[in-house]
């Protein structure tokens, strides 16, 4: 591939970089693992959302560009999947559009991450629903009878897929049942819903997983533990989910002022707290994004990509799963909207155009298995984060600070300790100006109906361009100075 110059300077004098931002890199020095756990799991829209084709084409593009090995929603039991209905006094059960979308997963090579969620009508105590597509969120009018459907549930799963294929899927029982707008019951009685769930699927197959209490806001953890310590039931692994605001289901609300009030790099808090929680059991993140709001015009930002690249490094070490909530704009918890960038969830929009989150996933899946510790800077808005492997080093560079608050562009030395000899280096980056296919689609006026040349415009925009970096000796170093902009990242690779 050509690789342009990279003019990362803007026409300075030597003394414009007398306040710049230092980084030390010393290969020789300590690293320690870095797991990709960030591309363990994604979300998606509730489940009969799978059964559409653009849904499917896009769960590929992300899987075999960033890796996701699960995919998690919501919805799997809604009658809109006709899973159980009542003949004649008896319960009928249909797994046939579940079959569906777990073939087409399994022929791709993903998993399902299996949410039991929500409550069928027949079974429902009563009518209270919540989205666009209506998931009855009340409990069970008699426990046994869900029993007896998650035991059928899980019988046909191994009956079809073989246990050796199910006992690697996660069960998780429910979605954020300490929100009233997902669940009507009391805490005792989803702790009832849990421990009715969980020996149904292990009187199947004791080496089937099963875990909550995939409460939001890391709601919880250790009452969930002590619940089943003293019921002796089941409990595999910790779920929970969290956002960087406490408005939880912000829809309609303002995220700009919400975000605004949230500490930079809370998530690494809120996952310090969960993991002490969760002690030896897995934690796992199913739910995470920089908010919480399906209509936020920060998720299609760069803004949005510092924000991941930035959680990610800070929770490394801390969380088994880390599950990006979600891959696509193909999502209808409001009704289904036609303006490709509408401030939803996605790393795709819904035409499968990759916004700037999915870039910097993009990036993250190619960083290497060892984080090598870093010399710089405390509380600055600009951090770098090197990951390496016998191929390449990657180094990270982002600059990020929540809404509304101050940031700046900065300059940016690094210094490069035992790098005696490399191929090639290269940046890429996603900032205003690059990897944001947004500004070019407010610069063609916004348009509601794209055509496929705007789509292809737009996808050719969001790209990541591969640059030349300039490395200069001094001493016993390697240095490398870059401008690195507000709000974006920036990840150079050398390779060895």
């Amino acid at each position: 591939m050509c690789i342009a110059k990279l003019y990362f300077l803007r026409i300075i004098t030597n003394s414009g970089w007398e306040n710049m931002k230092k980084f030390v890199v010393d290969l020789n020095g300590k690293k320690v693992d870095f797991p990709h756990y960030f591309e363990k799991c994604v979300g998606s829209c509730h489940a009969a959302t799978a059964l559409r084709e653009d849904w499917r084409v896009q769960i590929k593009k992300v899987k075999d560009a960033i890796g996701f090995k699960y995919v998690r929603f919501h919805g799997l039991l809604n009658d809109d999947m006709s899973v159980c209905s009542k003949h004649n006094g008896f319960f009928v059960y249909s797994f046939f559009n579940i079959d569906s979308i777990f073939d087409y997963l399994l022929s791709i090579d993903m998993k399902p991450f299996v949410e039991l969620s929500f409550m069928p009508e027949v079974l429902a105590s009563g009518t209270k629903t919540v989205f666009h597509y209506k998931g009855n969120i009340t409990p069970p009018k008699k426990y046994e009878e869900w029993g007896d459907l998650i035991e059928a549930l899980a019988k046909h799963l191994i009956e079809r897929y073989g246990i050796e294929e199910v006992e690697k899927w996660y069960f998780e029982v429910w979605n954020e049942p300490n929100l009233k707008d997902f669940w009507s019951g009391t805490k005792d009685e989803y702790f009832q819903l849990y421990k009715t769930t969980a020996n149904a699927i292990k009187r199947v197959n004791n080496n089937l997983k099963v875990g909550g209490p995939v409460t939001a806001c890391n709601a919880w953890i250790a009452d969930l533990i002590d619940f089943c310590n003293a019921e002796n039931v089941p409990l595999d692994f910790i779920s929970t989910h969290h956002y960087p605001t406490d408005e939880a289901l912000g829809h309609g609300l303002n995220m700009e002022e919400a975000l605004a009030k949230s500490p930079r790099g809370i998530t690494k808090s809120m996952c310090e707290k969960a993991r002490k929680e969760a002690g030896s059991y897995p934690l796992f993140y199913t739910e995470w994004n920089s908010s919480p709001s399906c209509r936020d015009s920060y998720h299609d930002d760069p803004f949005a990509a510092a924000f991941v690249v930035k959680s990610v490094f800070d929770n490394a070490g801390l969380v088994d799963i880390y599950s990006f909530w979600t891959f696509s704009d193909i999502f209808e918890e409001l009704p289904f909207p036609s303006t490709p960038f509408h401030g939803g969830f996605g790393l795709l929009n819904i035409h499968g155009i990759p916004k700037p989150t999915f870039r910097a996933f993009e990036l993250l899946h190619r960083a290497g298995d060892k984080l090598i510790t870093v010399n710089q800077e405390k509380n600055s808005l600009v951090e770098l984060s090197a990951v390496i492997d016998d191929k390449k080093l990657m180094l990270f560079i982002y600059n990020h600070n929540m809404p509304l608050n101050p940031i700046d562009d900065e300059e940016v030395r690094i210094e490069i300790k035992g790098l005696d000899g490399w191929k090639f280096a290269y940046a890429e980056r996603i900032d205003e100006n690059h990897a944001n296919p947004k500004k070019e689609w407010i610069e063609m006026g916004s348009p509601e109906y794209l055509n496929q040349d705007m789509i292809n415009k737009l996808i050719d925009k969001s790209k990541l361009e591969k640059e030349y970096v300039e490395i200069s000796n001094e001493e016993d170093k390697k240095v490398i100075k870059l401008f690195q902009p507000k709000h974006g990242v920036t990840a150079i690779t050398i390779e060895f």
